[in-house]
């Protein structure tokens, strides 16, 4: 396996677990993920086991507040609740993560899970263009917040949370899963890593 490309304007990649299929199209200004089958993160609320082999490409979080976004599509013909996503990873018990995410009735959605030992999975907007802004903030002593924009200048309010415990590290990346399908390709541009605090969740900026 090679080693996790870099993309422009973000720290040194690292995979949070195995490694998957991963490359930066310069040109494109684009990562690309490629997943394998089957996989996913999930904390099954009902007392399932816990399944954590798709892999996120992450970089350890600025200890500041900072925001982190991206385009996001899935190429190809999709299964259901294959997705790109945007991660937040400390430990097993402990992440969250924001998915453009195809629903069992066939739609394109904005999905949201924390995960505080058992994940809390919501649905969020509709989506019917092929793809979707998604953004992560950081505003500090483990808080976080979650926007989705259909393009990319207003932000609709996904989801504020906190995320404490654990003693690793937050690591923050991007993420590609198919808990029902062979693969899932998704496609991350127009990336931003910003040091700039939100200063209202809501208000569309």
């Amino acid at each position: 396996m090679t080693s996790p490309p870099r993309v422009e304007g973000l720290p040194d990649l690292e995979w949070t677990h195995e490694p998957s299929e991963a490359r930066f199209d310069a040109d494109r200004g684009a990562l690309l993920l490629t997943s394998a089958a089957g996989v996913d993160w999930t904390n099954d609320a009902t007392g399932g086991a816990q399944q954590h082999r798709a892999s996120s490409l992450s970089f350890v979080a600025p200890p500041t507040p900072f925001t982190l976004q991206a385009r996001v599509e899935v190429e190809g013909q999709r299964t259901t609740f294959d997705a790109g996503a945007l991660t937040i990873w400390r430990d097993s018990d402990h992440w969250a993560k924001l998915c453009f995410e195809y629903s069992p009735q066939g739609e394109a959605m904005v999905v949201s899970v924390v995960t505080r030992h058992l994940s809390d999975d919501v649905n969020s907007t509709e989506v019917t263009e092929p793809f979707v802004w998604l953004r992560l903030a950081s505003l500090g002593t483990d808080a976080w917040a979650f926007h989705s924009s259909p393009d990319g200048v207003r932000w609709d309010f996904v989801r504020l949370f906190a995320l404490p415990g654990g003693t690793d590290p937050v690591r923050v990346g991007f993420m590609a899963q198919a808990p029902s399908g062979d693969t899932c390709a998704a496609v991350f541009d127009e990336i931003h890593l910003r040091a700039t605090p939100l200063s209202d969740l809501r208000d569309g900026s």
